[in-house]
């Protein structure tokens, strides 16, 4: 069985389907692994959700920001934005068995065989794996519950922003979900923040992306990620692999091949 990671799709249903014969992929023989950020600012997101989850066992895929926020605009705890591309799917006569699906999906999936681990944005600088898988259940238990609207409806914020394990509530839920699916930059210490979007190469001094924290306690650990396509792919550092290169921007879509990390790329419309 070959596995390839992929990078956020963003409803990108054209430029998935050609990195798919790129690879000549074969759902009896491969696995596709997706970041998270199926949906949203491409223009397909229905045709990208009905497809991967059709793929049955020969996928696995991880939450991202853009699924959440569907999730709650579906389920009327959030509003949608101007530039949301998502209607395809509230509109769809199987939005129900979607929606359901995706709210089941994992936020941390980590393959013992290979041992690599998989998330939208990362992994917080202080989380070992076991926290890291522990934390994830916490998220995952509530969006698989009745709770799940309550939940969604209080998830939106940028605080609290840096872990406590002594964090309670929905406090503790928004800060384990904005580390999973919305990390970037961080301070020396871990703390989030998100009010700098540029360029990293202009960023302040006092910002440091989220793997580089010197105190980071699983910089030993095979970690996939997405969610940012400014990276185009490359970090300098080892055991890191962001797949992100931007398709919905008019970069390319990427996958990586698990088991010598051979990357392919195809090119996309903006």
């Amino acid at each position: 069985m070959t596995i390839y990671a992929i990078g956020d799709v963003q409803g990108c249903f054209d430029a998935l389907q050609q990195l798919l014969d790129r690879i000549s992929f074969h759902p009896e023989k491969d696995t596709l692994w997706f970041t998270g950020d199926l949906v949203n600012r491409g223009p397909n997101s229905l045709s990208v959700l009905r497809f991967i989850k059709s793929l049955g066992q020969a996928h696995q895929t991880v939450l991202g920001n853009h699924d959440l926020h569907l999730l709650a605009v579906a389920l009327g705890a959030a509003e949608a934005n101007s530039d949301d591309t998502f209607n395809d799917i509230l509109t769809a006569a199987d939005k129900e068995e979607l929606l359901h699906w995706l709210a089941h999906r994992p936020m941390l999936y980590h393959d013992e065989e290979t041992d690599f681990i998989m998330t939208h944005a990362g992994l917080a600088p202080s989380w070992d794996l076991k926290e890291a898988k522990e934390l994830a259940k916490e998220v995952e238990t509530l969006l698989q519950s009745d709770k799940i609207t309550y939940f969604l409806a209080h998830l939106y914020g940028d605080e609290p922003s840096h872990w406590n394990p002594h964090l309670s509530g929905i406090d503790r839920l928004r800060c384990i979900t904005n580390y999973l699916t919305r990390m970037r930059f961080c301070d020396k210490t871990g703390q989030l923040n998100f009010t700098y979007k540029g360029e990293i190469q202009n960023k302040p001094l006092d910002l440091i992306p989220w793997f580089e924290v010197k105190t980071r306690v699983n910089s030993e650990l095979n970690i996939i990620f997405g969610h940012w396509a400014a990276l185009n792919g490359k970090v300098n550092l080892p055991h890191l692999y962001p797949l992100d290169t931007g398709c919905v921007w008019g970069g390319c879509l990427t996958a990586m091949r698990l088991a010598d990390k051979q990357y392919f790329s195809v090119k996309c419309v903006k």
